[in-house]
């Protein structure tokens, strides 16, 4: 398993910009696929967006597409989700995770390992 911790979150007015950041630990970061996910007060967790281990294959979920945009640096061990034009319903904590594939993690399936979640907040 790898060890997932996230950064970079924090409160930010409409219309702003955050990045994200989740480190990973061990020596086979690049054999794994990698995701965000959020997580609003009372709702369940849902996908925002994923990447497969090259970098060459990226999903995102409808709310996020065209704002969201999901890379990595496997020199770095480091997954990063750059968020521009943010509105008030981005606000969740979000969640960093890493599994077999970007399609299995686009369904949360096979999620082998989960980041302890960063807060980030928009408001209106």
């Amino acid at each position: 398993q790898v060890r997932l911790v996230e950064s970079g979150g924090g409160s930010v007015q409409a219309g702003g910009s955050l990045r994200l950041s989740c480190a990973a630990s061990g020596h086979t970061f690049s054999t794994y696929a990698m995701g965000w996910f959020r997580q609003a007060p009372g709702k369940e967790r849902e996908f925002v967006a994923a990447i497969n281990g090259g970098g060459g294959n990226k999903y995102y979920a409808a709310s996020v597409k065209g704002r969201f945009t999901i890379s990595r640096d496997n020199a770095e061990n480091t997954v990063y989700l750059q968020m521009s034009s943010l509105k008030a319903e981005d606000t969740a904590v979000y969640y960093c995770a890493a599994g077999r594939s970007a399609a299995d993690l686009k369904h949360k399936v096979d999620v082998s390992s989960w980041g302890q979640g960063t807060q980030v907040t928009v408001s209106s």
